[in-house]
């Protein structure tokens, strides 16, 4: 696909330098994610001074809650659907790890009010990763289904 300049424009819809507009989340879900991490962090940090099971959690969360975008960030170079479906699976898994351990800990009250749009992030980005690893599994099966029609049609 061309624009108007001759240049190609197909792949253009991967925001390269993510914007995000005042009092709303990014719309790149890798920045997203990256954001959601550096939350994790300072959760993290907040729960490390919280005693020996604040710290024991706090490990806990920071490896899930990092973890999640830098899987993601794999499945961006997958080597196949196939891959890429396995590498956003694990994202989705640690994106659950993450949200189960926040909860767990704001259940407890080791974390506080200031840390319930966190938890209300993980939700969103499990749903979010969720959705993703769906339509593209359900991608992956009509394009095997159609393949196999041709194959014996």
């Amino acid at each position: 696909m061309r624009n108007g300049d001759g240049e190609s424009a197909g792949l253009m819809l991967c925001m390269s330098t993510p914007t995000t507009p005042p009092n709303q989340k990014p719309y790149d879900i890798h920045e997203r994610l990256l954001l959601f991490a550096s939350d994790v962090v300072r959760a993290s940090q907040f729960l490390h001074d919280k005693g020996g099971i604040g710290r024991a959690l706090s490990y806990q969360l920071l490896s899930a809650g990092t973890s999640a975008g830098a899987n993601a960030a794999e499945g961006d170079s997958a080597t196949s659907h196939d891959d890429f479906i396995a590498k956003t699976r694990i994202a989705l898994r640690e994106a659950k790890e993450t949200r189960f351990r926040l909860r767990v800990c704001q259940r407890v009250g080791l974390l506080d009010g200031t840390f319930d749009t966190l938890v209300d992030e993980s939700d969103q980005l499990v749903r979010i990763l969720g959705k993703i690893v769906h339509t593209a599994s359900k991608n992956r099966d009509a394009r095997r289904q159609r393949k196999s029609e041709r194959a014996s049609g």
